[in-house]
């Protein structure tokens, strides 16, 4: 009996750690599951789902999405949150929208119309900017990051409101419309391929560098995976975060611009609730909402995820009411999917 016991230990062990294998792969694999298992579904759903115009409106709708996601990643793997990055996108793209369409006049100087690429860069800089205040104020006065970005979400849609003055731009005080050269970025295609997508690839590949290769890098993941350990360390908390929500800021205005460039207009209402949908997308593709755990291929997915349930949804005729509580609940199963993969992982 001991011999037949000594025999089928090794096989037993070694089924054991095939099926713990096989299960982490598919914990770990479960958004991209999800995304294939969806577009499977409304494939067959709808005919008009799965033709190359669709996929290129559902990627050049979801690019926006992916780029703020990817700014909302870096804050949740320090173990924060930002809520303002729809209110930057909407204050830089109100920014590069009047630049663009209206004169530059300062004390009594008309200095006529910006270049673009000088439009850009003060879109872009508004976004740094409003990042870096979000990062110094949670890392000077140890404001909460879910309070502070609370606090300067309304300002930055205040500041956008008086940037507009509270109309679409171009607008009345417009005197020319958007440079089709700019809208080219929103609604061109490269190789069939919405350009869009080139951006976020682009701003995907950065990070992921950054996460994998960089000091900076390892200390947004220290400080989200053991907050103290971090400081023995001698990782500086304030500056990390200062540095994150920086990072954060400069997205959130490339997605801002994306939106303003593929509707050939910008409000200071842009991208309203696209701050839920980024935690949403983040949450989705596998990061730990408390911190030290994930990455931007998942926040990808999720975003992905949430675009083409979103696209599958309009085919199909739903309600947006409907669409709004089947967004909900799907976020509510993947926390509680997530919390219970982490519960049986923790104890293996």
């Amino acid at each position: 009996m001991a011999h037949e016991m000594t025999n089928s230990s090794p096989t037993s062990t070694k089924a054991d750690r095939s099926r713990l294998a096989l299960r982490d792969i598919l914990f770990k694999a479960g958004p991209l599951i999800a995304l294939i298992a969806l577009i499977a579904y409304l494939s067959f759903a709808s005919p008009k789902f799965a033709t190359h115009t669709n996929f290129a409106n559902i990627g050049r709708q979801t690019a926006p999405l992916a780029i703020l996601a990817i700014g909302q990643t870096f804050a949740i793997l320090t173990g924060g949150i930002d809520l303002s990055v729809a209110a930057i996108a909407a204050f830089a793209s109100a920014t590069t929208a009047v630049l663009m369409t209206s004169p530059l006049v300062l004390f009594g100087v008309d200095f006529g119309y910006l270049p673009i690429p000088v439009c850009l860069a003060a879109g872009l800089m508004v976004g740094l900017l409003a990042g870096l205040l979000n990062g110094w104020i949670i890392a000077t006065f140890k404001i909460p990051d879910f309070i502070a970005t609370l606090g300067t979400m309304q300002v930055f849609r205040g500041v956008a409101l008086l940037t507009t003055q509270g109309q679409s731009v171009p607008g009345p005080s417009s005197t020319r419309e958007m440079p089709a050269s700019f809208t080219w970025l929103g609604t061109a295609n490269v190789a069939g391929i919405p350009a869009s997508i080139f951006i976020a690839l682009i701003c995907a590949g950065i990070a992921i560098y950054v996460l994998k290769f960089t000091a900076l890098g390892r200390a947004v993941y220290a400080v989200g995976g053991n907050r103290e350990a971090a400081r023995v360390c001698g990782i500086s908390i304030g500056r990390t975060k200062i540095y994150v929500y920086a990072i954060s800021g400069l997205l959130a205005s490339i997605a801002g611009i994306l939106l303003v460039a593929r509707l050939s207009a910008a409000n200071a209402l842009l991208a309203e609730g696209e701050e839920l949908r980024s935690i949403a997308s983040v949450v989705i593709g596998g990061t730990n909402l408390f911190g030290g755990e994930g990455g931007v291929i998942g926040s990808l997915i999720g975003a992905m995820l949430v675009g083409v349930l979103g696209n599958g949804l309009n085919l199909l005729g739903v309600s947006p009411f409907y669409q709004r509580i089947a967004q909900g609940v799907v976020v509510v199963l993947v926390v509680i999917f997530d919390q219970w993969r982490r519960r049986s992982l923790n104890k293996k």
